[in-house]
């Protein structure tokens, strides 16, 4: 595309760079929500385990739950584990564009946007995993419990 050609689609480029500065903060809202679920996981299991472990039960079924607990707990562990969540460096942005023209600034910010929210994707989908795994485990865990404790 030439520079006026550039020029002319600035209005586009500001509404795709609105569209994807918002996706990326539903994104982020997404992964943050994310996190909160996994941490009542933990919570929910670990309190579990330890109403299980504080009365009568079933010996081998209660080894597969505290089984079943303890892989929850560290499936929801990997699900908020400190990990890279991509964004705009600002500096660079600032030192490499301040003195470019406002569409060539739009396109690349464009540009930068959309591989910062597929690498962030990625991650996105790794969470969205461990949680599940978190909470099939959890049930497992709740199923195997009850059983243990009904059949002492």
């Amino acid at each position: 595309m030439t520079p006026a050609e550039l020029e002319g689609q600035e209005s586009t480029l500001e509404v795709l760079n609105d569209e994807l500065a918002a996706r990326l903060a539903r994104q982020s809202d997404s992964l943050a929500k994310i996190d909160t679920k996994a941490v009542f996981l933990i919570g929910f299991a670990a309190t579990a385990a330890q109403f299980l472990a504080t009365h009568k039960h079933h010996t081998v079924l209660a080894y597969f739950a505290f089984g079943a607990y303890a892989l929850a707990l560290l499936a929801g562990v990997q699900t908020f584990r400190v990990a890279d969540h991509k964004d705009l460096e600002p500096r660079p942005i600032l030192v490499t564009h301040a003195r470019s023209p406002k569409s060539k600034v739009l396109i690349e910010l464009a540009a930068t946007r959309t591989s910062i929210f597929e690498e962030n994707k990625r991650r996105h989908q790794q969470k969205a995993q461990y949680w599940t795994a978190s909470l099939w485990l959890l049930v497992l865990g709740l199923g195997l419990s009850t059983v243990a404790l009904l059949h002492t």
